[in-house]
C-alpha cells in the first residue's frame, strides 16, 4: 500500500490494458469512443503525453474487440 502522497501505479506497460478493461466495463460498446474523447480533449489542452496515452487505450480497446469478434 502506498504511503500518503505516493501514487499506486500499474506495472510498466500495463496501463493501457487496465484502462481498456475499466472503460469496457463502464461504457461497453462506447469504450473506444470515450478514450478517443479524452485523447482529443488532452490534444486541445496541449497535453500530448496524455493524448497519446488515451490514444493507446482506444487502440487497445479496438484490438480487444477485434479479438473477441474473431473468436465467435
Amino acid at each position: 500500500m502506498p504511503n500518503k502522497g505516493q501514487h499506486s501505479q500499474a506495472p510498466a506497460g500495463h496501463g493501457p490494458e487496465i484502462m481498456a478493461i475499466v472503460l469496457e466495463s463502464q461504457h461497453g460498446l462506447y469504450a473506444a469512443e470515450v478514450a478517443d474523447f479524452f485523447a482529443g480533449l488532452h490534444t486541445e489542452r496541449g497535453d500530448d503525453r496524455r493524448s497519446r496515452a488515451w490514444t493507446d487505450v482506444a487502440k487497445r480497446i479496438r484490438y480487444r474487440e477485434r479479438k473477441r469478434f474473431e473468436q465467435t
